[in-house]
């Protein structure tokens, strides 16, 4: 591996095991201290904050309007039943603790794209200069499907899970009431998994690089992998079949992708 000038000490050495610890402390202070102030910005926006994190658990939230016009551009008369699903609080400190944990949260995703910075200039001077655009477009590449990983959580993962559970009922005498701490670790882990599934296609192009995988194998397991795809949409979404063909079609695009990706990789 090329060393770069940031791996010296002033007078010509390399960096000892104790020089590297001193810049990881440093990077992971800088990455502490931007994901802080963000989170302190959005600990502060209190209302704008929490309008858009329960957005999803309204009726009229804009996933079902758009569905609702789908529907009626193929000609079906379809629309969503009003609906309300009340939250509680059970503890004296939960609104106050949940909010904390949730800025936090939403800090660390905010600065995502300065902690792959920081992550890149402490590895990039190890690297050669095509290494180092490569790993530019990868974690470029990764930062990008995370994204479209929770976006698909917020606008259609999300909001129909909540509409199908927090509105089923085994008895009218059962009154649905969801706690704060339910509602916001359903969505963080919703998110987180729909940000990892949504890796697939990098996932594929390390495969194909280490030669786990030809294009020719994924292309010709189509049919299996369907079926996996459909089990695991299954797995991360609740039993209804809207939600799960939602889920499913955008996983076979990736796959497809995916495919695209190692035959890529194998020219």
């Amino acid at each position: 591996m090329k060393m770069s000038e940031s791996e010296f000490e002033d007078d010509g050495n390399l960096l000892t095991f104790g020089g590297h610890l001193e810049v990881l402390r440093q990077m992971l202070f800088r990455i502490l201290g931007v994901a802080g102030v963000i989170s302190v910005v959005i600990f502060c926006f209190k209302d704008i904050t929490w309008n858009v994190l329960m957005a999803p658990s309204e009726w009229d939230f804009c996933t079902y309007r758009w569905l609702e016009k789908v529907m009626q551009a193929v000609g079906i008369d379809f629309h969503f039943d009003e609906f309300h699903v009340d939250m509680i609080a059970t503890d004296l400190s939960n609104q106050f603790m949940t909010h904390i944990t949730t800025a936090v949260y939403l800090g660390v995703l905010g600065a995502s794209p300065y902690i792959l910075y920081e992550l890149f200039r402490f590895v990039s001077p190890a690297l050669y200069d095509n290494e180092r655009k490569y790993s530019v477009q990868v974690a470029g590449i990764i930062y990008v499907l995370f994204i479209l990983g929770v976006l698909m959580s917020y606008f259609v993962l999300f909001p129909i899970s909540f509409r199908f559970l927090g509105t089923y009922s085994v008895s009218a005498r059962v009154v649905s009431n969801i706690t704060l701490d339910s509602y916001i670790s359903t969505f963080v882990s919703l998110t987180l998994v729909m940000g990892v599934v949504f890796q697939l296609p990098v996932i594929a192009f390390f495969l194909g690089k280490m030669g786990v995988v030809t294009s020719e194998m994924l292309a010709n397991y189509r049919k299996h992998s369907f079926v996996i795809i459909m089990l695991i949409a299954a797995i991360i979404t609740p039993p209804d079949l809207m939600t799960l063909i939602l889920v499913t079609i955008p996983l076979y695009l990736l796959y497809e992708v995916s495919i695209r990706v190692v035959r890529i990789v194998e020219r």
